[in-house]
């Protein structure tokens, strides 16, 4: 039984902070555009192809039928209409203690505590729980482990809506009592210190003083635990909308269940193309750790995307509900200082998502940072933009949704594949989705070959009309946007996908060189 409360703890935890990552219910006042893909819509039929040029012995763990284990009665479940919250901690600004290192670059001033507020001036009542990843597996020995991947999760608990945001690794950051390092060290500093409340203490106070994000939780898995929860759900649907290229262990000691073993000679450079695909544990950690025709920034991006995916299978089977009647083994395997009371509240919202009903938003270079080399030690880390664009993002991670996204939603829009790529309707509707629109994948289109990406617009109207974001999200040309006005239509944009089809819109990215070992995208 130990050993399926492992996994099962592992799997609703993930669920959880999916589900603390996606909380909201129609929102009030509409929502603006998100920057990035969710998972592709469940209403519409799925390419199923393991990204792998390799047989894989593991197969799909089932989920677990519901415990019968009735609810603790202290901790009633409340209802979507009544949610009862708790207050959220408050936290302060580090002290002023001397540094131990000189910098090589001036110290910043600390950020101010920045806050939302609504029309009539109040500050918006907001819950910000920060998602953790790390390589403490990698060597179990050594308690200096990097927290890689930094996941802020901001619940409006006014309006009922969410964002996500992703922190960079590599940005050069204030550390109290140490003095400019990565942020990725704050955590193993402030444990090995003895700082108060240990390595999270230091890690909320460092993102308070740098960004100006008030955090209240935390929860924090390794890489062989997301590779659990993963498995245990049966797998994850991702739509690639960019071409990923990265080395792969693909040769017989990497499956000889022998960790180390692997050489040099056992990797080969492994490209997975744009399409539809279940992944794997093994799978989805490669697609969120891979880097070699990416930046280091567009990883945050595709955590958030498989976060969203591990949210919609536990939704689609059952398990969210779950939550409250296994907290305890939930805790005893993931490290959260949530309390089971903060998360009760949240669940039935969580339930009640739609995919483009989220906020996403991440670091680009040279956008909001700028690559700066470390005079003394020769370390190429990141600088805020001079310009204030960090600051800029962080306030419109903070603010709720605006008009635009509800303009967004009410476009009614149908994609149809019009070329022999399996699953790119998909993937087109998969990136609308995470621009705040509500698009349909319609398959196979009624002919195939087709050379160019169209779109009917059948509005008529130029005010207020979202075509000029589908164009530019889409890559269409501006010869290829046919105007057809159709007072009895059923939808208001119909897309068909040609040949030139690039989903690949605003990623830090470059093309992958040829290797001869391509996975088939379907």
């Amino acid at each position: 039984m130990r050993a399926r409360f492992s996994l099962v703890s592992l799997v609703l935890l993930a669920a959880l902070v999916a589900a603390l990552a996606l909380v909201s219910l129609a929102p009030p006042d509409g929502a603006r555009a998100v920057q990035q893909p969710t998972p592709p819509p469940t209403n519409t039929p799925r390419v199923a192809a393991p990204p792998t040029n390799t047989p894989r012995a593991i197969a799909p763990a089932q989920p677990p039928a519901p415990s019968a284990t009735p609810l603790p009665s202290e901790t009633p479940t409340p209802t979507a209409t009544e949610p009862v919250f708790l207050p959220t901690p408050t936290l302060y600004y580090p002290p002023d203690v001397p540094i131990r290192q000189q910098p090589a670059t001036a110290i910043p001033s600390p950020m101010p505590r920045l806050r939302a507020y609504d029309p009539s001036g109040a500050p918006y009542d907001l819950l910000n729980v920060m998602l953790i990843g790390h390589d403490g597996n990698v060597i179990p020995s050594d308690p200096n482990f990097h927290t890689d991947t930094m996941i802020v999760v901001s619940i409006n608990r006014n309006t009922n809506t969410v964002s996500m945001i992703s922190l960079p690794r590599d940005l050069f950051v204030y550390i109290p009592n140490w003095g400019m390092q990565r942020l990725n060290q704050a955590y193993w500093y402030g444990q090995a210190i003895g700082w108060e409340d240990g390595g999270w203490g230091m890690l909320r106070q460092v993102v308070l003083y740098n960004f100006g994000i008030e955090l209240h939780y935390y929860a924090m898995v390794d890489f062989e635990g997301f590779e659990q929860i993963v498995d245990t759900i049966g797998g994850v649907t991702i739509a690639v909308d960019c071409p990923i290229q990265d080395m792969l262990c693909t040769g017989e000691r990497c499956r000889d269940g022998i960790p180390g073993n692997e050489t040099d000679e056992d990797y080969e450079l492994y490209t997975l193309p744009v399409g539809v695909y279940e992944m794997d544990g093994e799978q989805a950690l490669w697609y969120a750790r891979s880097r070699k025709n990416t930046i280091d920034f567009d990883r945050g991006r595709r955590q958030q995307q498989l976060l969203r995916a591990i949210w919609a299978r536990s939704v689609d089977t059952g398990l969210i509900p779950q939550i409250p009647e296994l907290w305890n083994q939930i805790t005893s395997v993931v490290e959260t200082n949530m309390p089971v009371n903060a998360v009760l509240p949240l669940i039935p919202l969580a339930l009640s998502i739609e995919p483009n009903d989220i906020e996403n938003h991440f670091f680009r270079k040279n956008v909001e940072t700028v690559a700066w080399t470390d005079p003394a030690t020769g370390a190429n880390v990141q600088l805020p933009n001079p310009d204030g664009g960090m600051l800029r993002m962080i306030e419109n991670f903070l603010s709720p949704p605006t008009q635009n996204r509800l303009r967004l939603e009410n476009a009614r829009i149908a994609i149809e594949n019009g070329t022999d790529n399996p699953g790119w309707d998909l993937v087109a509707a998969d990136r609308l989705i995470w621009e705040g629109f509500a698009p349909v994948a319609l398959g196979q289109a009624g002919e195939t070959g087709v050379a160019r990406t169209l779109i009917y617009d059948y509005t008529g109207s130029s005010k207020g009309s979202s075509l000029s974001e589908l164009v530019a999200l889409l890559n269409i040309r501006p010869e290829n946007v046919i105007i057809e006005p159709d007072p009895n239509r059923t939808v208001d944009f119909r897309i068909v996908l040609g040949e030139d089809y690039n989903s690949c819109v605003g990623r830090q990215w470059v093309e992958p060189r040829p290797t001869g070992e391509e996975i088939a995208g379907s």
